[in-house]
């Protein structure tokens, strides 16, 4: 599964890349036949590498959260849960061993 999983975020990246390119070749002849200037061009590629960014955090939050959904579903708790946890054990031990 892991290797099926590399070969998808290669085959990601790989359509990414070859987007951007696509884009910019597109972006250049616009300028070389003055349908668009130059600053417009930098500004559009930039734009649509933002919006691009976006997407990714988004998704990247959407996929944190099943994530961490999944994992309290079979029974695991945070690290703040076993933090908590840890904490009280430890004040009942010192109320304990006090005595």
């Amino acid at each position: 599964m892991s290797d099926l999983l590399k070969k998808g975020f290669y085959l990601g990246l790989g359509a990414a890349i070859s987007g951007k390119e696509k884009f910019e070749k597109k972006l250049d002849d616009l300028v070389a036949k003055r349908e668009m200037t130059p600053a417009e061009a930098k500004t559009m590629l930039n734009s649509w590498i933002s919006k691009g960014e976006g997407l990714d955090q988004e998704w990247s939050d959407q996929a944190k959260g099943k994530m961490q959904d999944r994992i309290k579903a079979l029974g695991f708790v945070t690290k703040e849960e076993y933090e908590l946890l840890e904490a009280r054990l430890q004040r009942l031990e010192s109320h304990l061993y006090k005595k």
